[in-house]
């Protein structure tokens, strides 16, 4: 029987679950977020126009130009600019958001190749979203592990959703974990907050119910003993999962889980799940 303090900690847990996961989906919603985007432009050394962006577009080698026609304006970085606009050589997964209209227009680079990236607030695959299928949360899902520093970061090649590109990412480490008492392990890549980790990863429910390239993973920097926290009730579909105008990394080899991790998020209905 379960007690009622179980049951209160479940309630506790899931409500915790509950309000990353609105999160996860009101930045998935967002106007200008991922399911906004209407095009993945190339750019290379002739002009281009594209019929969702304003402007002739091109890229050398110092940077992404645009030459705006006279009834053209962009708004970059709060300045109104008209006629030719230089943003310069970007950063690998780096990029510039300038705003034409009620759209943005992303300009980035991926994969050391410059794109141009629109997101308009009207585009079908935002306005049809109705949410992201995902497992119930459960604390079994939660797993301790433990952080091994390399001794000093490796420069990781992984493919990507788009064919033939490839990104490169320094590992610090890896993390070692035991599921169902069986010892695993996962390259860790730098994460989006001082210290933190992120994984790519791969698993048995992969391409079944949920999305078969990837899943991605947020971890909390490591405490003094290296132990942190690998909560795959909060595992989520990047980008690609939802829209081939994404560009997303696949997991390095040895990230491919040979068990099933029945947490976080499914399969997107836009790509068939329920």
């Amino acid at each position: 029987m379960t007690s009622e303090a179980t049951t209160t900690d479940l309630r506790a847990f899931t409500e915790q679950w509950l309000d990353w996961y609105r999160g996860q989906e009101a930045r998935l919603a967002a106007p200008h977020g991922f399911l906004a985007i209407t095009g993945l432009h190339w750019l290379d050394d002739r002009p281009k126009r594209f019929p969702d962006a304003p402007g002739a577009w091109h890229t050398g080698p110092d940077g992404v130009v645009v030459t705006l026609d006279d009834t053209e304006e962009l708004v970059v970085d709060g300045t109104t600019v008209r006629g030719e606009h230089r943003f310069g050589v970007l950063p690998e997964r780096g990029g510039v958001d300038a705003i034409w209209k009620d759209a943005v227009i992303e300009v980035a680079k991926r994969g050391g190749h410059d794109i141009v990236r629109p997101r308009h607030p009207d585009a079908p695959l935002l306005t049809a979203f109705t949410g992201t299928p995902a497992y119930a949360p459960h604390p079994r899902w939660a797993v301790t592990g433990r952080y091994v520093p390399f001794d000093e970061p490796r420069p990781t090649t992984v493919g990507a959703a788009v064919e033939g590109l490839e990104h490169v990412y320094d590992a610090p480490g890896r993390i070692e974990f035991e599921l169902d008492g069986r010892p695993l392990s996962l390259t860790a890549f730098p994460g989006h907050v001082p210290g933190g980790l992120t994984v790519l990863f791969t698993d048995a429910t992969s391409g079944v119910t949920t999305y078969a390239a990837n899943r991605t993973l947020s971890v909390g920097a490591p405490a003094a003993d290296g132990s942190v926290v690998l909560d795959f009730n909060r595992a989520t579909n990047l980008p690609c999962a939802y829209t081939d105008l994404a560009t997303c990394p696949l997991p390095p080899a040895e990230n491919r889980l040979p068990v099933a991790i029945e947490a976080g998020q499914k399969i997107p209905r836009e790509r068939g799940g329920s």
